[in-house]
């Protein structure tokens, strides 16, 4: 007999909008931003041109009971907007730790969208961390705005490996540690 362990993940509301779990139904939003260079650029893992069957990949994988990272949707329906603006994401790095990270589709960039979300997750701390990591490439000083002003301090500077531009871009990595874990 084999145990599994479910991870149930929380839903975490914002003034502005809902974190909440994937759905299948995501996909298409999910889709439509990520084929967008610009968001692609900015993460590590989303590739472009983006290959069939990626986004239904990850959707599978954040379903999965045996997951090792919690991603939410940011639901702005509340707000009069769509139901996928961007995704955030906390991935399980054991020790109590986790690496976060996060993009928002161009059409809501420079609106608050990232940092209300970010402190949103910082706040309710879902995971129950005593750390939570996140680095972000030197050429998005906005996301780096974001975590500073978030509570995350500068750590140092490192490099990550980016599918969509086939290259190491320089990051910089932060860090918010929480006293009470």
């Amino acid at each position: 007999m084999k145990l599994e362990k479910i991870i149930k993940q929380p839903f975490v509301e914002t003034d502005r909008f809902d974190l909440r779990p994937l759905r299948r139904s995501d996909t298409g939003l999910m889709e439509f931003y990520t084929k967008d260079e610009r968001v692609a650029r900015m993460t590590p893992s989303i590739p472009h041109p983006l290959p069939a069957g990626a986004t239904e990949a990850k959707v599978s994988r954040a379903l999965a009971r045996d997951r090792d990272e919690d991603i939410w949707a940011i639901d702005g329906t509340r707000s009069g907007l769509s139901e996928v603006l961007g995704l955030v994401s906390l991935h399980r790095m054991g020790n109590n730790q986790s690496e976060l990270s996060y993009w928002v589709a161009p059409a809501f960039w420079n609106k608050g969208v990232a940092s209300e979300v970010t402190k949103a997750i910082v706040q309710h701390n879902p995971m129950l961390n005593k750390t939570i990591f996140a680095a972000v490439f030197q050429d998005n000083p906005a996301s780096a705005r974001v975590l500073t002003n978030c509570g995350f301090g500068y750590v140092g500077d490192a490099e990550a490996f980016c599918v969509a531009r086939q290259a190491n871009v320089a990051t910089w990595t932060y860090l918010k540690t929480f006293d009470d874990r």
